[in-house]
């Protein structure tokens, strides 16, 4: 009988075994749920990706609503990226003189800067920017209407609203976000150009001849090709966002910030994707 109490003793008592069996229920239901919803915005991405891409082929192309999205996604940027591509071949020229000085090789500074504007500062931070202009604006837009229930009145008049909502504006942003980005590049040049003429006076026609002597197929090929990729899905995050968005007036700031998150993440992982498929075909 004495070897009996301390094992009686080391038997959990009947309340802690409640706790422990419902802190353990508690976990695999806030697990499953968190599953649960993973698994239903994965639906639900796939869904709308599905009627995006159905309503793209569709016979009544909203043709007047896409230009009017070019011209708006274009107008929104253009100063922005107009003062981001100089600032770039600024700061990219005064950083790389003094440590190519240091080898000789200030020659070399038009050829650098142009290459690595075009290769990947320019695609990159163009669309990043887009992304904090376009895409917000796009899930704030669509977003307000959802709250508005303009969305869902359009569905009761037999308008499809993703023919007419989301489909101009991915297009859009397909289309601009590689002629803003190429425009970008150019500025970018061009602002080197004014950089290396602050220590010295650079002939345009000669720093332009430079530049463009390292620069060959395979390096503005694919830079280009991901810009379509960055564009279509900066258009698709925001307009999915906005398509989504709840009830409440709070959901309007909450698509357009999850927008700008969503759309920033999937351009970085993109230039991934084509910078390892770029060096595979080199």
């Amino acid at each position: 009988m004495k070897g009996i109490g301390p094992v009686i003793k080391k038997i959990p008592k009947l309340p802690d075994v409640k706790k422990q069996a419902i802190k353990l229920s508690e976990n695999v239901i806030k697990k499953t749920q968190k599953a649960n919803r993973f698994f239903l915005a994965v639906g639900e991405i796939n869904l709308f990706f599905w009627l995006t891409i159905k309503a793209t082929f569709s016979r009544n192309f909203e043709f007047k609503e896409f230009l009017r999205q070019c011209f708006l996604v274009g107008n929104k940027t253009l100063p922005l990226i107009t003062i981001t591509g100089i600032v770039i071949g600024l700061v990219l020229t005064i950083q790389a003189r003094p440590v190519l000085a240091e080898f000789g090789a200030v020659s070399m500074l038009p050829g650098m800067v142009a290459l690595s504007i075009i290769r990947e500062m320019g695609p990159v931070v163009t669309a990043l920017i887009c992304a904090g202009k376009i895409g917000s604006g796009m899930g704030a837009e669509l977003g307000s209407m959802k709250v508005t229930e303009q969305i869902d009145a359009m569905e009761v008049s037999s308008t499809n609203p993703v023919r007419f909502l989301v489909v101009p504006r991915v297009l859009a942003a397909t289309l601009m976000i590689p002629i803003l980005v190429l425009y970008a590049d150019a500025l970018g040049i061009l602002g080197s150009w004014a950089g290396a003429n602050i220590k010295g006076e650079v002939n345009f026609v000669l720093f332009i001849s430079q530049a463009f002597s390292v620069i060959g197929f395979m390096d503005l090929f694919p830079a280009v090709i991901k810009t379509f990729f960055f564009g279509a899905a900066i258009g698709f995050i925001g307009c999915f966002k906005g398509f989504t968005a709840g009830r409440g007036t709070e959901s309007v700031g909450k698509a357009a910030n999850e927008s700008v998150v969503l759309a920033s993440l999937c351009v970085i992982l993109i230039d991934l994707v084509a910078v390892q498929i770029t060096d595979m075909l080199l």
